[in-house]
């Protein structure tokens, strides 16, 4: 009695087949966990960065810059301003009296005075 090729390939295909499906199955699987318990753990280690760093902002403020300082600084900062600011309106109108032909000046009229 002959056994048909086609049923032999049936016969071992089938089996096969269906380990490799089982076997996808399984990895897909195994994948989707591993995946879902690698978020978890991301998750919470994002929680306890932003909880450290909130921590150490909260340190950095108490500690390392006295208010003091700040207000001197902005004190100092703001008289530098103040400065400059005066210096470039005298320098302005200091430019505003422009020498003519023949020597004579005119007063240009300032950005203030046209209003």
């Amino acid at each position: 009695m002959q056994i048909e090729p086609t049923w032999w390939i049936t016969a071992v295909e089938a089996p096969i087949v269906a380990a490799l499906f089982w076997m996808i199955h399984g990895l897909r699987r195994d994948l989707h966990e591993r995946i879902d318990r690698s978020d978890e753990r991301e998750s919470e280690a994002v929680s306890r960065t932003r909880e450290d760093l909130s921590e150490f902002k909260l340190e950095v403020a108490r500690t390392y810059v006295p208010l003091s300082l700040i207000r001197d600084v902005d004190r100092r900062l703001s008289g530098h301003l103040l400065r400059i600011e005066a210096k470039l309106d005298a320098s302005l109108h200091a430019g505003a009296m422009r020498p003519m032909h023949g020597g004579r000046h005119t007063a240009v009229p300032m950005p203030e005075d046209l209003s």
